[in-house]
């Protein structure tokens, strides 16, 4: 009885250790295949279509026009960060013009 109570903790932690080294070793996997034109997600949450890619870092687009340098380390594939993919044109939301006014018209309120 007194081994298992040395014994389990001593487990739990070379399970914890297991697991961890499983992970990365997925996300290197993943790294090494993303290519060209594919959305990504940086390690931060930033969101975009991968446009370069060398040994050292990737360039993002995240808007027309924008692009963004990152570390390769911190590009993963949108599939592997998981949940739904990114809205297509037809799809986003509608617009709003924030320099187009009209002063007739009160603004909206919920309050009533």
């Amino acid at each position: 009885m007194g081994n298992l109570i040395f014994l389990l903790p001593v487990l739990l932690i070379a399970w914890l250790f297991w697991t961890q080294r499983r992970r990365q070793q997925q996300v290197r996997s993943a790294q090494d295949q993303i290519q060209v034109g594919e959305e990504i997600s940086t390690t931060s949450g930033l969101l975009g279509t991968l446009v370069a890619l060398d040994d050292e870092e990737g360039t993002i687009e995240v808007s027309p026009g924008v692009q963004l340098r990152f570390v390769r380390r911190a590009i993963v594939p949108r599939a592997q960060v998981g949940g739904p993919r990114a809205a297509t044109p037809s799809q986003e939301t509608e617009t709003v013009d924030l320099d187009k006014h009209d002063d007739d018209q009160a603004p909206e309120t919920k309050a009533e």
